[in-house]
């Protein structure tokens, strides 16, 4: 069934279908046979891809809250209910509403007219795909939609009943039953897709983590392959396009190098962005980040043996795509410019001496070390270097950079530029917010990370407990890579020094090679997106004299 479903996504999404939403419809809904009547028209099929969202603050004009002590307890939303106070609409009425003017989705019993939120949709005119159709098969792939605050949205929608007749399961099952095991201790952010933080005490405890605890950070299903039947497709567009295609057994023919790096989503940190002003994603506290040593070979030299010319770089991008597939049958995919490529990225096999764990991209995934995560793509499957940047919703509607003013409705994301490095940033992983700290002879022992991107060494790192007025330095562990090609994370510890109180705030900031450190808050660093978030890190611990 799953791979039916996903050859007629990928024949739609070649344009090989034509009058397909309602034939779409009709086929979640009875499981039958396709209604190819031919009128000239093509509607693809494809989901609210990036999270259904409340426009933030003055989206939708900013809700008033009462305050705490006023507010009545939260009513639990359950999308989808049948209604006996609404009208029943059947899948066949529901698909001709697939246009600007009129553009109903279905979830469940729920018919929703959702016209009036298309020009607040931070994913664009991806939303567009889904016009009449049910969303609630491509929900079961983005689960991040699952939550309360975008039920609520959803509900507020809603003009009526899905006809009993036209109401399905949309099991998942089958999208999922393959997933491979995950350690307990990692914590779990959304199970379909898998996206979990390493706790923090983890974080400290290993200069390099396990591969077992590495962050893991999903967009969709994790796809099976083969190490002995892999092949990378290499495309390079110039005028014409000369096509070249390697088995891993060929890669290595090319000289095996290893690097240590760090990954860090640029979403690292959320949580304490969200407290400023809410913003959309999934929430990380500090612990979508880790370390790892990683072999293969060089992408620049997998590149040059493929034809492209070292010396015509500008305006030239990489585009990077994935086995991953969306419940369109999109892969995943983004860019990076051509320089970058050539600067240190890696083609990697191997993570902490051993085989790529289906997590993080057995058997071949990229590694852009210095740059957002997102660039590293997984399960790489094809690379293609040419003038344009990639096409995919990933790249060109989402990590991208805004300033704190801008909202869903006027953010621009194809002005915006693409975040392809990361700004320097610490966390204090020991104590955690809240701890009692017992202290010694008049001190307290601090621990945590501190990170920069784009190849930067962080140098200092500096803690306070007295809002900034004085500063004590700690002790750094840092790889012995030099400036500029130094990617990996440093390990900090420090002794300090606490007045004779019941509790104390600790502030850390970090100072990079470039002399570049850390904001002291949020709110001028704000984003609709909140990612990029490296203000300093603050907590509050209990201390016992």
């Amino acid at each position: 069934m799953f791979l039916r479903n996903l050859l007629l996504r990928t024949l739609l999404r070649n344009n090989k279908l034509h009058n397909f939403a309602p034939a779409v419809h009709y086929q979640y809904h009875h499981y039958g046979g396709y209604d190819n009547r031919d009128n000239g028209k093509y509607i693809p099929i494809a989901l609210f891809s990036a999270v259904l969202v409340e426009s933030t603050g003055t989206e939708r004009k900013e809700r008033q809250r009462p305050p705490k002590a006023e507010q009545e307890p939260e009513t639990i939303v359950e999308p989808g209910l049948k209604r006996p106070d609404l009208p029943t609409y059947t899948a066949d009425e529901v698909s001709k509403h697939d246009n600007l003017s009129s553009f109903w989705v279905t979830y469940k019993h729920g018919v929703y007219d959702v016209t009036s939120f298309l020009p607040s949709h931070p994913g664009g005119e991806q939303i567009l795909n889904a016009a009449g159709l049910s969303i609630e098969p491509f929900w079961n792939v983005y689960g991040m939609h699952k939550t309360q605050e975008v039920f609520k949205l959803l509900e507020s929608y809603r003009i009526g009943n899905l006809h009993d007749d036209d109401v399905v399961d949309h099991s998942d099952d089958e999208l999922w039953v393959k997933e491979p095991f995950r350690d307990k201790r990692l914590i779990v952010k959304t199970a379909k897709p898998f996206n979990a933080e390493i706790p923090p005490k983890y974080q400290i405890e290993h200069f390099d983590t396990p591969n077992e605890l590495f962050y893991v950070r999903q967009h969709m299903p994790v796809p099976e392959l083969d190490a002995a039947t892999h092949t990378l497709r290499v495309d390079v567009v110039d005028g014409t396009t000369t096509t070249t295609h390697l088995t891993l057994e060929e890669l290595g023919q090319f000289e095996t190098v290893t690097v240590r790096a760090a990954l860090m989503c640029a979403g690292n940190r959320r949580s304490e962005m969200h407290k400023v002003k809410p913003v959309k994603g999934l929430s990380w506290q500090g612990g979508a980040i880790s370390n790892a040593v990683w072999t293969g070979v060089r992408l620049r030299d997998v590149l040059l043996h493929c034809g492209v010319s070292e010396e015509n770089t500008e305006g030239k991008h990489v585009i990077l795509t994935g086995a991953d597939i969306d419940a369109t049958g999109e892969s995943f995919s983004t860019s990076i410019p051509l320089a970058q490529a050539l600067d240190g990225a890696l083609l990697a096999t191997h993570m902490n001496g051993a085989a790529l764990p289906p997590d993080h991209g057995r058997p071949l995934r990229a590694l852009v070390p210095g740059a957002p995560a997102v660039r590293s793509v997984k399960w790489l499957v094809s690379i293609t270097v040419s003038e344009k940047e990639s096409s995919s919703h990933w790249h060109q509607k989402d990590y991208r950079a805004f300033n704190p003013s801008k909202t869903w409705e006027d953010a621009d994301f194809a002005t915006a530029p693409p975040v392809y490095s990361l700004p320097v940033t610490s966390v204090i992983c020991d104590p955690q917010d809240g701890d009692t700290v017992t202290v010694k002879d008049g001190f307290i022992e601090v621990k945590g990370y501190a990170y920069s991107g784009g190849g930067a060494k962080v140098m200092r790192v500096d803690l306070s407990v007295d809002g900034g007025r004085r500063w004590a330095e700690a002790a750094l562990r840092c790889d012995p890579a030099p400036p500029r090609h130094h990617y990996s994370w440093a390990l900090w510890n420090a002794r300090i020094p606490v007045p004779r109180v019941d509790q104390v705030d600790i502030w850390v900031k970090a100072t990079d090679s470039n002399f570049n450190t850390q904001p002291e808050n949020f709110d001028d660093i704000w984003n609709i997106r909140g990612i990029l978030g490296n203000a300093y890190h603050k907590i509050k611990v209990n201390l016992k004299h």
